[in-house]
């Protein structure tokens, strides 16, 4: 019997490459909340405000992003083997939660506001809604690339977008406001932005309950897997095959391989260990693989042991 594993170097969580770019889209999206308030109260404009509270909500779920990375680095211990990695996840999962909340309120208020819509400056919120949708465009192009990577980068990069369907909202219920007069234009925007952030987040939130519930890998299918192990010369069976993610970008895998006699001698083990390796890296997006080599009868052993 033996055990083997293979596993990447790494340099940090999917998240932490992007950290730079989080901290960008933090500092705009503060200026621009406190530039919206400002905006908001000059132009006696709810939607403003209340766009302003939604960047405050932003600016909180881009400030955990930041902090889940800062824990995440935090070296292995003892009693914390992987580290504080998965801290990034319960990140993304709080960025849900705040996503959600904002989507209820968003329907509170503009159901609210059916019945008794405000007026407003239709010119002054036009052009503080453009200077916002201008800072979250600015935002969402620095975090486009690692919201492919990360969950935690993800929810932030969701956070932004959902502000910027707002200040598009905010810029089109002004321009009908303007023309028209017709004050329901604004809670109507505020109905179709929440019916679009709550579908996106239901399914970041799927994504990271897999992750904290120890779903397989997305992408890796655990019937391949087997089939892949199995066509290897000299495994004859596989059993308590588990693969689960960390956190993002760390996919890790474990299985007990039986193997014939002849590949316990000397050198057949190395040799076995190094097929195993390179078939899952070859065919599957795995950082950490854990394999136990055991010959026939070692698992009814340990059924026994139980």
């Amino acid at each position: 019997m033996g055990a083997g594993h293979a596993h990447g170097a790494r340099g940090g969580t999917a998240a932490a490459a992007h950290r730079g770019r989080l901290r960008v889209a933090l500092a705009l999206t503060l200026t621009v909340m406190v530039a919206e308030i400002v905006g908001g109260v000059l132009a006696n404009s709810l939607a403003l405000i209340a766009d302003a509270a939604h960047m405050a909500t932003d600016a909180l779920g881009l400030g955990l992003a930041l902090l889940a990375i800062h824990v995440a680095a935090r070296p292995p211990s003892p009693g914390r083997t992987f580290g504080l990695a998965r801290a990034e996840i319960l990140a993304a999962l709080a960025n849900c939660l705040l996503l959600l909340g904002v989507g209820g309120y968003v329907l509170f208020e503009a159901v609210g506001r059916f019945f008794a819509p405000a007026d407003t400056e239709g010119g002054l919120t036009i052009v503080f809604g453009a200077v916002g949708l201008a800072a979250n465009l600015v935002s969402m192009a620095l975090l486009m690339r690692g919201q492919r990577e990360s969950l935690n980068v993800r929810g932030a990069f969701l956070e932004v977008f959902a502000d910027a369907l707002g200040s598009v909202a905010v810029i089109v219920s002004a321009v009908l406001v303007l023309t028209t007069g017709w004050r329901a234009a604004d809670p109507l925007a505020s109905v179709v932005i929440a019916l679009m952030i709550v579908p996106r987040t239901v399914g970041l939130l799927r994504e990271t309950l897999d992750v904290l519930l120890e779903a397989a890998p997305k992408g890796v299918d655990m019937a391949e897997v087997r089939r892949h192990l199995l066509a290897l010369p000299g495994v004859a069976d596989v059993h308590d095959l588990h693969a689960w993610t960390i956190t993002s970008g760390l996919p890790v895998l474990s299985a007990h391989v039986v193997v014939d006699p002849g590949v316990l001698d000397t050198g057949g083990h190395d040799r076995m260990l190094h097929a195993l390796q390179d078939c899952l890296g070859g065919h599957f997006d795995v950082a950490h693989c854990t394999f136990q080599l055991e010959p026939a009868g070692h698992a009814a052993h340990e059924r026994l042991d139980c």
